[in-house]
């Protein structure tokens, strides 16, 4: 079996396309391509590895979405800390002779 090189033309229709039908398995069988290959092209169009970032193939971002997960990560973050130092707490005043470990 021969490996195939595929220009960065057609690999840029080929994932226009599946982003557009959203079915990289349809695309690829259409072009008697692994749907695999397909997805590995799709991401290396959107991390910007043949050049310049094609803007249309990044999904947008609505900032609204973005604050509201990180004041929730922020939160979680937060709590995950108090219980620790809780954690911290009841270990000394079981153990007193692992305190210098803790520290």
């Amino acid at each position: 079996m021969t490996r195939r090189k595929y220009s960065i033309d057609f690999k840029k229709q080929v994932v226009k396309e599946a982003k557009e039908t959203g079915n990289l398995a349809a695309v690829a069988r259409r072009y008697e391509l692994s749907a695999n290959m397909v997805g590995h092209w799709k991401r290396e169009f959107e991390s910007g590895k043949h050049g310049e970032i094609d803007f249309s193939m990044v999904p947008v971002l609505d900032a609204e979405e973005v604050v509201k997960e990180n004041e929730q990560l922020k939160r979680l973050l937060g709590e995950q800390a108090l219980e620790l130092a809780i954690l911290r707490d009841l270990i000394k005043k079981k153990n007193p002779h692992l305190l210098k470990n803790l520290k």
